[in-house]
């Protein structure tokens, strides 16, 4: 990957708002307009994790049917071997229809939502899928009305169905859009910060998002039942994504010229294809996003079963395991913002990866220690970082101006098909051959990519 030499630290370069060539988070953070990107993406990150939060809560008070209503869930779920013998079980399949919505337009639309990111302005795409956003989940209140059975399932469901796969094609126009933003908001020297800031809000607005996005929803329907009205809970959404599309209206920096060919889409997407040619960087990097989202996949399966082995735990306490290994990612965050302009791109990265590998050997070998788990799901995080940081601004940095709406779609593409693949397969190889030695598997993966780094030659 591209980056200074091992021996030779990026220098600190002064700019007209930083003048002092300050490096780190402070100095990022100076910068007006990236900061209200920052804001927005905070607002929409949060926004994002209180979707899917809210429609499990709906589908669990709301939309689950009687035992006398399921006989056709029941046939389904048989006919593909799934056992809704139990609420919780009838809630998963439920909600399971809600992921897939949200991740088709993620798998199928992110090339051609980028090749439109690079023909549009920036910051209207970003307002104007936050300001959609908002608007649409104000009908959510709508599909609770009680009305007719479509395929066995309450038509109020379907209603979330399409309103999920709506939602997830506006984010797939805001998600490279933002992306093409920080490159436009912020110099060359501060990528790596600023990267790295977004990394640790992500992180963070996925363990608040998860984990207290029940408690505020009912908190919010307690309130308003207190002082007379209901559905206080569907306040949540339209105010996050309102308040990001605010925050990012005013960012009034004038964005570089866009270049208006007149080509068609497939053959922009091609393009986009051409620079993964061209930039043997940018698809050094690709390779290393789409391997390290493929390992945090496959984690994710995993972790139920490394939770089911602590008896304080069980299997519902993987989300704990997750939060950890997302705080790790956090401090990891902070750690590359402040010290990684001292490090080789290549060397950070194969740091990275080396974590990873001996710390799912060591999940392998201390299975039922909670201690244990906790601090090795927190170290693997802090390695995730160390690879997803880099990559991500290598890809920022190589990319053509004017083709990065089409590069971030692939990007997008690419992620969403690395975290959809293992879910599967993970599950498949734990039940046929064991928990240690797919954890083993995973382990060989990142060592491979750790020596293709060849971190010990000079650069």
């Amino acid at each position: 990957m591209s980056g200074p030499s091992l021996n030779t630290p990026e220098p600190a370069l002064p700019t007209s708002e930083n003048p002092e060539g300050g490096r780190g988070l402070q100095a990022v953070l100076r910068l007006v307009d990236f900061r209200k990107l920052w804001i927005g993406q905070i607002f929409s990150q949060l926004a994002d994790k209180f979707y899917i939060v809210l429609m499990v809560f709906l589908i669990d008070q709301h939309l689950l049917l009687s035992s006398e209503q399921n006989g056709v869930l029941a046939e389904v779920a048989s006919d593909i071997g799934f056992d809704i013998s139990t609420r919780t079980q009838v809630i998963t399949l439920l909600a399971t229809g809600i992921f897939v919505a949200n991740t088709i337009p993620a798998m199928v639309l992110g090339s051609v939502a980028g090749v439109w990111v690079d023909r549009w302005p920036k910051r209207r795409v970003m307002v104007a899928s936050n300001g959609l956003r908002a608007l649409l989940v104000l009908f959510t209140p709508l599909f609770l009305i009680p009305g007719p059975l479509i395929l066995g399932l309450p038509w109020g469901y379907w209603g979330l169905v399409l309103m999920t796969f709506l939602e997830s094609i506006l984010t797939q126009f805001f998600a490279p859009a933002e992306q093409a933003a920080i490159t436009w908001l912020v110099p060359g020297e501060h990528l790596l910060a600023a990267n790295s800031l977004y990394q640790t809000t992500s992180m963070g607005a996925t363990i608040v998002g998860f984990a207290l996005g029940e408690p505020i929803l009912r908190g919010l329907n307690h309130l308003s039942e207190r002082i007379g009205l209901e559905g206080g809970e569907f306040v949540l959404l339209p105010f996050c994504y309102g308040m990001a599309a605010l925050c990012l209206l005013a960012i009034d920096r004038a964005e570089p010229p866009r270049n208006l060919s007149g080509r068609s889409v497939w053959h922009e997407i091609m393009e986009g294809l051409q620079v993964l040619q061209r930039f043997p960087t940018v698809r050094s990097a690709m390779v290393h996003l789409g391997l390290l989202y493929s390992l945090l996949a496959a984690l994710y399966v995993l972790a139920l079963q490394l939770a089911a082995l602590i008896s304080s735990l069980g299997p519902s306490g993987f989300g704990t395991l997750l939060a950890m290994s997302g705080l790790g990612m956090a401090v990891g965050a902070v750690v590359v913002a402040q010290l990684g302009h001292h490090f080789s791109r290549r060397r950070l990265t194969a740091t990275g990866l080396g974590t990873i590998t001996w710390t799912l050997l060591l999940l392998s070998q201390f299975k039922g220690s909670l201690a244990a788990t906790l601090t090795l799901c927190g170290i693997l995080g802090i390695g995730a970082a160390l690879v997803a940081i880099p990559a991500q601004t290598t890809i920022q940095e190589d990319t053509p101006e004017q083709q990065r709406g089409r590069v971030f779609g692939l990007q997008n593409n690419l992620i969403n098909i690395a975290l959809s693949l293992p879910l599967v397969l993970a599950g498949t190889l734990v039940s046929s051959i064991g928990l240690s030695p797919v954890l083993g598997l995973l382990a060989l993966l990142a060592l491979i990519a750790a020596l293709i780094e060849r971190p010990w030659q000079r650069c």
